[in-house]
């Protein structure tokens, strides 16, 4: 592959090395004989659509499918929308990414909906992210251009409310991934990535519960995330899976006065896209996992039980060791949201990815404020690994709440 192709897989790269670092490690299996458990990242395109964009979600360890519904349910769960007070609601957020690497790039986030009716919600939104300045290089090293690559995501959704307490939602996403700006060197010609993605969406919540006497609110939600075409970035066969995903979670919030509300919040995250396999020493052969090259539905069923699984230290695959790491696939998130008066929040969380599966593992902080219609939120990420470049990563969010709540009105029916 020539230095410009290289350079076109420079998003994929530079991402994902926010995900993890090489890691091999020695381990006992169950008869006491010695593994290799050794990094296996799933990697796919436009990487980017992983990245939880606002701050509120930041600051709780990426747990957002079964929060309370806001202007940025559109990308953690549009089925959400059906359950939203506001008649009308926008959001912006920004966030300077991967800073410990470099200086010029982020993601920024616009996002709204707009109640249609009382069951029914439609949304958009728009995630831009750049990846600063590059220099193209032929395969001697001479300057060819400098380029900026970029990629959006523009998004519709709809959510629908089926009975007092469940709805459903679907978003449909166009995704440009332009990483190369048409350079063409050595006769390889390269042009923007493109795919069109579709989300499924489902959401409960009730609010009839009690925790400890105390009235609650249960929420539980799914999402099946980027369902889509393959992306490529040539005229060759070669395609990329976008990162299709299975989120499932829940959250609990517990009043416990009229000034003093709780909720935690846990996610759990899957991607729908085939595990690498293990090949033989020459790469013609695939020892252990199953052949990658599918289509997108084939992909989604693969990616249950395709993982290679670990090898002992004579080369042989250890027993039960493919679902252990169908299992280390699976990224866990959570956190606490406090607020007083509906007026300060503050939040906490954890994110955790298994070692072989990329590494990130971090604590998450953030804080709220809101006055009036506007509701500022803040985020900052702290690494507990080593040298992760996604330590100290800050998110900025802006909101505001446009027409009438349902508490407004319910306010103007007791007065008359």
């Amino acid at each position: 592959m020539n230095n410009i192709m290289l350079k076109a897989r420079n998003s994929a790269f530079i991402v994902l090395m926010a995900i993890g670092h090489s890691v091999f490690a020695q381990q006992l299996n169950q008869n006491g004989k010695a593994m290799q458990v050794q990094l296996n990242t799933i990697t796919t395109a436009v990487p980017f659509l992983q990245i939880t964009p606002d701050s509120r979600s930041g600051a709780l360890g990426d747990a957002n499918v079964a929060l309370s519904p806001d202007a940025n349910a559109t990308y953690s769960n549009a089925a959400k929308l059906a359950f939203v007070e506001e008649d009308m609601e926008v959001s912006l957020s920004y966030s300077p990414w991967l800073r410990a690497l470099v200086n010029d790039m982020s993601l920024a986030y616009l996002s709204g909906y707009k109640r249609l009716s009382k069951n029914q919600t439609v949304g958009a939104s728009l995630r831009y992210f750049t990846l600063g300045n590059i220099t193209f290089t032929d395969d001697v090293g001479s300057a060819i251009r400098d380029f900026k690559p970029n990629e959006f995501a523009i998004d519709g959704s709809f959510g629908q409310k089926f009975s007092e307490k469940f709805s459903g939602g679907i978003a449909i996403r166009f995704v440009n991934s332009n990483l190369t700006g048409g350079t063409n060197v050595g006769g390889a010609d390269s042009r923007p990535g493109r795919s069109v993605a579709a989300d499924i969406s489902v959401f409960y919540t009730n609010d009839k519960i009690k925790l400890g006497g105390k009235k609650s609110r249960l929420n539980i939600g799914g999402n099946i995330s980027n369902v889509g075409n393959k992306m490529r970035y040539t005229n060759s066969d070669k395609r990329d899976f976008i990162p299709t995903n299975l989120k499932v979670g829940t959250a609990i919030t517990t009043n416990f006065d009229a000034y003093n509300q709780l909720t935690f919040a846990l996610d759990f995250n899957k991607l729908l896209v085939p595990t690498p396999p293990r090949y033989s020493e020459d790469g013609e052969s695939i020892e252990s996992g199953m052949d990658p090259n599918v289509g997108t539905a084939g992909g989604i069923m693969q990616s249950f039980y395709d993982a290679p699984g670990d090898i002992d230290n004579d080369g042989n695959l250890v027993a039960g060791s493919v679902l252990k790491e169908e299992l280390r696939e699976i990224n866990i998130g959570g956190g606490m949201e406090y607020w007083y008066d509906q007026q300060f929040a503050f939040r906490t969380g954890y994110f955790f990815e298994h070692f072989s599966k990329g590494n990130r593992q971090f604590i998450t902080l953030g804080a709220g404020l809101k006055y009036q219609v506007m509701t500022i939120d803040i985020s900052y990420l702290i690494s507990t690994t080593n040298q992760n470049p996604l330590a100290n990563t800050l998110r900025f969010s802006l909101k505001f709440a446009l027409g009438k709540s349902d508490s407004d009105s319910n306010n103007e029916g007791e007065e008359k």
